[in-house]
Parts: C-alpha cells; sequence; structure tokens
C-alpha cells in the first residue's frame, strides 16, 4: 500500500506543479507584455521576442524544478501523509514561481528606471579668445 500512496502523490504533484507553472507563465507572458513595450520604448518586435524568450526560460526553470524537487522526502503511509508532503512540495513550488516572478520585475523595473534618468547635455566646445593673449614674462628682464 505504500508504494501506490507515493504514486499516488508523485502523480498528483506532478498534475499541481505543471498546471500552476503553465497558468503562471501564461498569466506573465500575457500581462508583461504591455510592461514589455513600456520598457523598450514601444518597440512592439523587441518585447515580444523578448517576452517569449523569457517565457521559454521560466518553463525551463520551473519545469526542471518541479521534476528535480519530485524527489521522496518522506515516507507516505496514509492519506494524511500524502496531504502534508503534497503541501510541502506544491508550497516550495509556489514560493520558487514567485521568486522569479519578483526577480523579473525587479530586473525590468531597472531598466526602466534607468532608461528613464535624463541625460545630461554634452558639455559647449569652449569659445575661442577673441584677443590674444600676451606673454607677460617676455617683457620683464
Amino acid at each position: 500500500m505504500q508504494d501506490g500512496l507515493v504514486v499516488v502523490t508523485y502523480v498528483i504533484y506532478l498534475l499541481l506543479g505543471v498546471a500552476l507553472t503553465l497558468w503562471v507563465g501564461r498569466t506573465l507572458s500575457r500581462n508583461g507584455r504591455v510592461f514589455l513595450e513600456d520598457v523598450f520604448c514601444g518597440d512592439r518586435r523587441m518585447a515580444e521576442a523578448v517576452n517569449h524568450l523569457l517565457v521559454a526560460g521560466f518553463y525551463l526553470i520551473n519545469f526542471g524544478f518541479v521534476v528535480w524537487y519530485l524527489r521522496p522526502s518522506t515516507n507516505v503511509h496514509d492519506a494524511r501523509q500524502v496531504f502534508d508532503a503534497l503541501s510541502v512540495k506544491v508550497g516550495v513550488v509556489l514560493l520558487v514561481l514567485g521568486g522569479i516572478h519578483l526577480g523579473n520585475l525587479w530586473l525590468f523595473a531597472r531598466m526602466r528606471r534607468n532608461r528613464a534618468r535624463p541625460v545630461p547635455p554634452p558639455l559647449p566646445d569652449p569659445a575661442p579668445d577673441p584677443a590674444p593673449r600676451r606673454d607677460v614674462g617676455a617683457y620683464r628682464r
């Protein structure tokens, strides 16, 4: 019975981990487009390309973590332990998803802030002196 519960725990965990990752990835992709267009000064092609790259990276990291974290951390003997194990595993996956999301937001907010800083105009060249200067030392004797 123990092996059966472990398999059930794994299947439920994988289903929840994959479903949550897909939902968060799609939500971030859909709602992040506007933000990325602003970060890239209205350049839609660049914003769309970066959005696709971010989503691909997001899925790779999170699916990799979900599978890596699948390893057994506790023995499962009854239904209560199934839910205990699932709550810990799914909770950690949600924390990782949230952490990656906050990291992306911080990065793009920083890019946006750096773009918004005004660049000071270059200093003008000094005007040429209208009257030539005399070497004062040449008149001393």
